[in-house]
């Protein structure tokens, strides 16, 4: 398995050093990881980039909570994604729902378009949605590059077999980036169950300064899992 094809989830800059130091190359860089992660600081994003030399994709989410946005959520999200290409960023990250749980294509087509031509992964936002193989299609025809899903379930390796079902209908029409819960221990057991070609982790531990972070170890623990 290349090593590209594991992404690990930051929410901190200290994350994304202790990332870089365990070996990752690719990021999703974030803050905020206890509220389900909000967009990072441009300073961040910045040195994650351009100092620390990663892959870095990026959560754009202005705040906790839904994901259905007012006018000014969705004018400063498109600002946040002008500066993160400026600075030079791999990837954009978002995920945008309708009242009724379905997948808001008018607002992620637009924000396709706006990335261009960073690739758009839609988010675990995803998981929450009525229908996900309705929702796979809609976000297909949006044209995102990945889905970040758990299967619909608390981790990964809970919700395996749905997302084994949506690895089948994809088609590689789209990559399915298994996250939730995934550690050394078991993302060997979620690719051979499901199919999936990319994963997703934080390897996350509550550090000295009372803060969970992103562990050296424990990425070095799940890269060497594939013995990369």
């Amino acid at each position: 398995m290349d090593i590209n094809n594991i992404e690990i989830c930051c929410g901190s800059i200290q994350s994304a050093v202790n990332a870089k130091d365990g070996g990752a190359q690719r990021i999703e860089l974030c803050q905020a990881l206890s509220e389900g992660g909000t967009t990072p600081s441009f300073a961040s994003i910045k040195t994650a980039v351009q100092d620390l030399n990663l892959n870095v994709f990026v959560l754009i989410r202005p705040r906790s909570g839904n994901f259905i946005y007012n006018q000014v959520e969705i004018k400063t999200m498109q600002e946040d994604i002008i500066k993160c290409k400026e600075l030079g960023v791999s990837g954009i990250v978002v995920g945008f729902l309708t009242e009724d749980c379905n997948i808001d294509k008018l607002l992620t087509k637009h924000f396709v378009e706006l990335s261009k031509p960073l690739p758009v992964t839609f988010h675990r936002a995803f998981d929450e949605c009525i229908d996900p193989f309705k929702a796979l299609e809609d976000i297909i025809d949006c044209g995102c590059a990945r889905i970040l899903t758990s299967g619909c379930k608390t981790t990964a390796l809970e919700g395996a077999p749905i997302l084994k079902q949506l690895v089948t209908q994809a088609a590689e029409r789209i990559t399915i980036l298994a996250g939730s819960g995934i550690t050394h221990k078991n993302a060997a057991n979620v690719i051979d169950i499901t199919g999936v070609t990319e994963i997703h982790g934080s390897c996350k531990k509550l550090s000295s300064n009372g803060c969970e972070e992103t562990e050296i170890d424990a990425v070095k623990a799940l890269l060497n899992s594939f013995s990369l």
